[in-house]
Order: structure tokens, then sequence, then C-alpha cells
């Protein structure tokens, strides 16, 4: 059963579980096409510095990648950016980096910032970004390596090295943003638009 009341199946244009089970659990049904753009390039050509900008900045760029390879079709792509001060975060390229980025993290408060955006044949319809702070809590050497000997391969697929829907939830002490803006897609704001646009069956 889906809700998606669209001519053609809507578009993810990510690789992300979180996000596809966030729209799957919503009823809506997709599919699921990788934005195929270099993040960094992107951005150090924009010459954009703060987070959220960026976030609405690689939102946009993907579903337009996407929009662009499948005409006619509703994409919606859908970025995350991790603000410790001024101090930006990338994916962990492997567990040095990780460990690294988790001693910083430690016992600070930092931001992420999730954008999402909708894109129709090259052209943005929908483009927001939302925040949650999330403060972690003091941790020490060993405890940093016990949770990267769990979290296995998955430490470098999150910026920041956790997920906070597995292991990840350990790291914290406090949290204040909605779920969905933790896992990467600000639904509430999504299913706003999509509605607007009687895409939706409710």
């Amino acid at each position: 059963m889906t809700l998606w009341r669209g001519e053609d199946p809507l578009i993810l244009a990510s690789r992300s579980r979180a996000r596809q089970t966030l729209l799957a659990n919503a009823g809506i049904g997709f599919e699921a096409v990788a934005a195929d753009i270099d993040e960094r390039a992107v951005q150090q050509a924009s010459s954009l510095s703060s987070a959220p900008d960026i976030a609405a900045l690689l939102a946009r760029e993907k579903a337009l990648f996407v929009s662009l390879r499948r005409p006619g079709r509703f994409v919606v792509g859908a970025d995350q950016t991790l603000a410790l001060g001024a101090r930006l975060f990338s994916k962990p390229a492997g567990r040095a980096e990780a460990a690294e980025q988790l001693r910083a993290l430690a016992g600070n408060s930092h931001e992420l910032h999730s954008g999402v955006a909708v894109a129709r044949d090259g052209k943005i319809l929908f483009s927001d970004v939302s925040a949650a702070r999330m403060t972690m809590r003091p941790l020490t050497d060993a405890e940093i390596s016990a949770y990267l000997d769990e979290a296995g391969e998955t430490l470098t697929s999150s910026v920041g090295a956790y997920q906070l829907e597995g292991l990840g939830v350990h790291l914290f002490e406090r949290v204040e943003g909605d779920h969905f803006t933790i896992l990467g897609l600000p639904m509430l704001q999504l299913l706003a638009f999509l509605r607007s646009q009687q895409l939706l069956g409710f």
C-alpha cells in the first residue's frame, strides 16, 4: 500500500538506508537512484562556509542531478552537515579519522543540519533545512575504541562516525531536535510540500 498519488513513483536521490526507511515507513512508494555528484567539489566551487547553506546546496544539487536524467519525475534530494562550532565534519575515511572525530565531539554539543529539496525536470520546486543539537557525553579513549570495534564498517557511512538509530545512541546524553532531522531527511517539511501538490493520499 502506498499513499503516493503521482503518475510515476517518487524518486529518492540517495543511497541512505535511513532515508529510504523513513519514506517506506511513511507509506510512500519510491525508487532510489543515487546522485553521483562530487560533493566536495560542489561545496568548494560554491565558496559556502555555513553548514545549513551547504546542506541546502547539496540537497538541491542531488535532486537536480537525478531530475535531469529522469524527465517528468519528482525527485527528492537530501544532505546533512555536522558543525562543531566553526568546524565542519565530513564522513570519516576510516577508523583513525572516526576516532579523531569522536574525540573532538565527546563532551561537546554539535549541530546537525539536514537539507531536503524536490526537483522536477531540472527545476527546484521546494527546498528546506532543519537543525538538531546533539550533546555527546564525555568519552575515554577506551570507550571510543570499544564503540568503534562494535560499530565496524558502519562508522564510515555517517558524518561524525555515529548513527543515532543504532549503536550511536550510546554516545549521547542529550538530543534537541526531531528524529527525522537527525536521520537526515526532514520528513514533516517534505510531506507538507507533497500534500500541497496533491501528491499524497491524505
